[in-house]
This record gives C-alpha cells, structure tokens and sequence, in this order.
C-alpha cells in the first residue's frame, strides 16, 4: 500500500480533476435521498433519478409510502434492477421510520442499518449527503480506484477499504473524498477503459503502467 502522504497527493490532484464532486441522486430533504439510495443498489444513479420524480411525487412522506400498495409502488420502480424487493423494503422502511422514529431519519450508523433495505453503504451515504456526518461510503467505484492506486489492499474487502480510507484521509474530509474517488472512478478510472493515457495520476499506478506497456504507450513525463 502507498502511505498516507502519497494518498493524499493523489487524492489532492482528484481533487483538482473534480472539484464540484458531489453525490447524484436528486432529493429535497432526507426521508427522499434514504429512499433513492435504497433503490440505487445494482443500479445507476441516471434509472433511479428517472423514476423518483413519479414516485416522491406520489409519496411524499413516510406515511404515504407505508400506506400505499407494494404493487402500486412495482410499478412506479419498474425500470430499476431488482424492483420487487426493493418496492417491499422502502415500503417496510417508511412503516419503521414512522414506528421507530416519528417519521424523522435516523442521524446514527447503527440506526440506519437496523431499516429494511440499508446496509452500511446506504447508511454512510445517507449520514454524509443528509446531515453532513462524516462518513465515507465504498462502491464499487471507490473500492476499484482505491485498489489500482493501491491505497488499501487488494484483497481488502468493503470494510477494510472503508476503515483503511479513514486512516488515511483526516475526518473532515471523508464525505469530499467519497464523491471525488466516485467521479474519477466513473467518469475517468472507469472498469473498463480507464484514461490512462491522459491520467495525472499514472506514475503513481502500477495498474496503469502494465496497461499502458501492454499497449506499448509511453506515460507522460
């Protein structure tokens, strides 16, 4: 793994290359960005974003989403990866938000993960875009970049890399760097042609010199 100094270089110049980082998926308040954050596992931000419109605008609070059918909720999600499931666990979240917690979303890890549908992911993008708790959530863009720049290990798994990221990057930053490791893992170190011809960053990727010698592409000096 690179030390604390190099991550922050690199993270530093992600910095620069995204400056206006910032979560994706549209919400007005937190009771919607739980919700779209529950229905973005295994699918983008763009499907989500296409029906959350039709669907807020249906329910726009707990107390009509736990009120409302499963199968008229299926309908309103259906062009999303695993639409059932996820119609029953927002409908059983909003009946938990209204039993458990007055119909307020909850402000602590452990209390997000206890609703139906949120995994620590979820919780940690809710805790940082909602109430600005720092909070660093890995996806699978975070995970991929973070190991190509080997600032954790490759067999890290979500946690690990989670944990290793809050060692690394002082707190205050955590959310920031969340959204900036997201925007350069989509939109430039992407899964399957990353820019690394064009990537600031390549002299520090090992990753990308075997890519770039296997196209016999010299980096940039």
């Amino acid at each position: 793994m690179i030390s604390k100094a190099k991550t922050m270089i690199a993270l530093e110049q992600m910095y620069q290359m995204f400056p206006d980082a910032h979560g994706e998926l549209i919400s007005k308040n937190p009771f919607e960005l739980l919700i779209a954050v529950i229905l973005s596992a295994q699918a983008t931000d763009v499907s989500v974003n296409k029906v959350t419109p039709t669907l807020f605008a249906a329910y726009p609070t707990p107390e009509a989403l736990a009120a409302a059918p499963v199968e008229e909720i299926i309908e309103k999600i259906r062009t999303i990866g695993l639409y059932r499931n996820k119609a029953k666990n927002i409908k059983a979240c909003a009946s938990q938000l209204i039993e458990r917690f007055n119909g307020q979303v909850p402000r602590t890890r452990e209390e997000l993960v206890s609703l139906p549908g949120v995994g620590r992911k979820t919780a940690n993008v809710v805790l940082g875009d909602a109430f600005g708790i720092p909070a660093i959530a890995v996806d699978t863009h975070v995970e991929r970049v973070t190991k190509r720049l080997r600032i954790c290990r490759l067999d890290a798994n979500v946690l690990e890399v989670e944990q290793t990221l809050m060692k690394k990057v002082p707190e205050d930053l955590w959310v920031k760097t969340h959204h900036t490791l997201i925007f350069f893992g989509r939109y430039h170190c992407t899964a399957r042609a990353p820019k690394c011809e064009v990537c600031p960053l390549l002299t520090m990727c090992q990753e990308g010199q075997l890519r770039m010698r296997a196209k016999k592409v010299q980096p940039p000096q």
